[in-house]
């Protein structure tokens, strides 16, 4: 089997690739990324290491896709991943990058007949109706409540029945119209393909960001005794996410390879659920505990644009499909990002204790 991975060298495409690696000696894996995001060129030893191909090459440039070898599966790792992207500024790059690059993908996929694993988002859910979800302050979090007037929410989270009606952001938009298109290249393409609308993944080698990676951002501003800032409704930090392991989302990923019959055609919420949802006050405190260091916490009242006060995945359409369901928890992504970060503290401060 011949695997093709977009967004070879970011923290998704990267890891994917090495595990695939390692559970399939025999496998030829294929990394694409053009190294935008500082630190993905660390991950190109990595790779070679391994055994996978890296190529450089950008998914908005269709020659870049030209590969002399047949390919039997594409999983589309590739995208500019923040939620910010395009907010207020020229929105050029995400458009080009989340759409574009899917139809050049796209129109790859059906050249070699390959099948297609997509990586989508939950934030192809509008932020109005999420703003909206009826919940209540906890002491540390806020919580859904079990009764709810939207369709698609409950206390088990965001389903797939979740209405799709309103503005979600740039980037959301770019990953709900691919999304689409995807459809109708399996429908009029005979183009086999299954969705992943994933949460927030983490794990070790993500290069977190403020709009992106902030697991890792909160494991390294604790190690290297920066401090933390609360943004938004009332500067609490009781905004929750559930965070999937990235171990979670290759077990995920290897089913759907080697199950993909099974899979077909489905668009499928893929996080950690309630089994791994914590707020930012929550993560300080499992951040404090595993690293031994306690960090100042800033609190900024006013809310940021695009921002959500909670979303968990409500995992039960993929779990009866499929049996997967994650088994690795908020606090062991924190202890195992801490000791990444441990091991190769000289190498990863300049990109993330900046």
């Amino acid at each position: 089997m011949t695997i093709l991975i977009t967004g070879g060298c970011g923290f998704i495409g990267s890891n994917l690739a090495i595990m695939l690696k390692r559970q399939y000696p025999l496998y030829t894996i294929l990394a694409l990324d053009n190294l935008k995001r500082k630190g993905s060129e660390l991950n190109i030893p990595r790779l070679s290491e391994h055994g996978v191909q890296y190529t450089h090459g950008d998914i908005r440039n269709a020659e870049d896709l030209v590969f002399d070898q047949a390919i039997d599966y594409i999983i589309d790792a590739a995208a500019e991943p923040s939620v910010s992207a395009g907010l207020g500024t020229v929105p050029t790059y995400v458009i080009n990058t989340n759409l574009v690059g899917s139809i050049n993908t796209l129109e790859m996929a059906v050249r070699h007949r390959a099948k297609l694993i997509f990586l989508s988002t939950s934030r192809v859910y509008p932020i109005e109706h999420l703003e909206n979800v009826a919940y209540v302050e906890g002491d540390t979090r806020f919580e859904l409540l079990p009764k709810q007037t939207m369709p698609g929410v409950s206390h088990s989270g965001i389903a797939e029945n979740f209405p799709i009606d309103k503005a979600r952001s740039i980037y959301g938009a770019t990953k709900l119209a691919s999304e689409i298109l995807a459809d109708e290249f399996r429908v009029f393409f005979n183009m086999g393909c299954v969705i992943n609308r994933c949460g927030v993944v983490a794990g070790p080698h993500q290069m977190g960001k403020v709009d992106q990676g902030v697991i890792t951002l909160w494991v390294a501003r604790h190690y290297w005794k920066k401090d933390i800032a609360y943004f938004g409704y009332g500067g609490q930090g009781k905004q929750v996410r559930d965070v999937l392991h990235i171990l979670d989302l290759f077990d995920l990923i290897d089913y759907q390879l080697h199950n993909f019959e099974k899979v077909n055609g489905q668009i499928f919420n893929a996080g950690g659920g309630t089994f791994s949802s914590v707020s930012l006050k929550e993560l300080t405190r499992i951040c404090a505990n595993i690293t031994g260091n306690t960090v100042g916490e800033k609190r900024v009242a006013e809310n940021r644009r695009g921002d959500i006060p909670l979303y968990i995945t409500d995992n039960a359409k993929i779990t009866g499909h499929t049996g997967w369901q994650p088994k690795r928890n908020a606090a062991v992504i924190v202890q195992d990002i801490f000791n990444w970060i441990r091991e190769n503290d000289k190498i990863l401060k300049p990109i993330l204790d900046a």
